[in-house]
């Protein structure tokens, strides 16, 4: 497969069925942003992960709209790992079941509901400069992007999320037309993990998708690591 950049390019089903969180590599000049706070109806699944790692308020969905300043993809470069195969192996049984000793459900609740949010066959993504690259089945597809700035989303509770919005300006036909990017951080700021939305949609429609936010981590980490991560920061 040709190699755009620093990575190959993948396959054209990956798009279907999902959507998912990305990067920025353009200046505040170039960033169109917006504060516009959108009412969702749906259950707050940008917040109800395992994010006790992060203590800040942001983290908790607890800010102030004017807080929120536009980010470059540059926050999100480097390669990461899905952890849905974690999550299938077992990998993660422990954290499911250290959330259910202080939660409302139990840990095979938990389970399942994670089942749905991580799902996804995209098994890596790697992230330099304007490209962002998307690795299933052995394949590579590849896009640029520009950012199109973000959206604050306001839900029944009260709390809020962001997601950061970017347009594919070029690359594969099968790279996704639309990614947002959603990782509890507010301002500019290098990410830890993401939950990412992708698709051949528009901004607008992905939006909407509130159930299955597939998430990644540093590709460097182990299950173990991981599973360290999602129980202790």
């Amino acid at each position: 497969m040709k190699k755009i950049g620093v990575y190959t390019s993948i396959l054209t089903g990956l798009i279907v069925g999902l959507t998912a969180c990305g990067t920025g590599g353009t200046t505040d000049s170039q960033a169109s942003s917006s504060d516009t706070t959108i009412v969702e109806s749906a259950s707050e699944t940008e917040h109800d992960h395992n994010h006790s790692h992060t203590k800040t308020k942001a983290a908790q969905g607890i800010f102030e709209d004017s807080e929120v300043k536009d980010r470059a993809l540059s926050d999100w470069a480097g390669e990461w790992q899905s952890v849905f195969p974690y999550l299938e192996a077992g990998a993660l049984d422990d954290v499911f079941e250290h959330k259910a000793e202080d939660g409302e459900k139990t840990a095979e609740e938990y389970k399942e509901y994670y089942t749905i949010g991580y799902q996804t066959e995209v098994e890596k993504i790697d992230i330099y400069e304007d490209l962002i690259s998307f690795y299933q089945a052995g394949e590579w597809v590849a896009g640029s992007y520009k950012y199109a700035g973000y959206q604050i989303l306001t839900y029944e509770s009260g709390k809020k999320g962001v997601r950061y919005l970017f347009d594919k300006v070029d690359g594969d036909d099968a790279a996704p037309k639309a990614v947002q990017f959603s990782d509890h951080i507010i301002a500019p700021e290098k990410s830890a993990h993401y939950h990412i939305y992708f698709g051949d949609t528009s901004q607008e429609e992905l939006l909407k998708e509130m159930d299955n936010w597939p998430t990644y981590y540093p590709a460097s980490l182990s299950a173990d690591d991981i599973a360290h991560e999602m129980l202790y920061h």
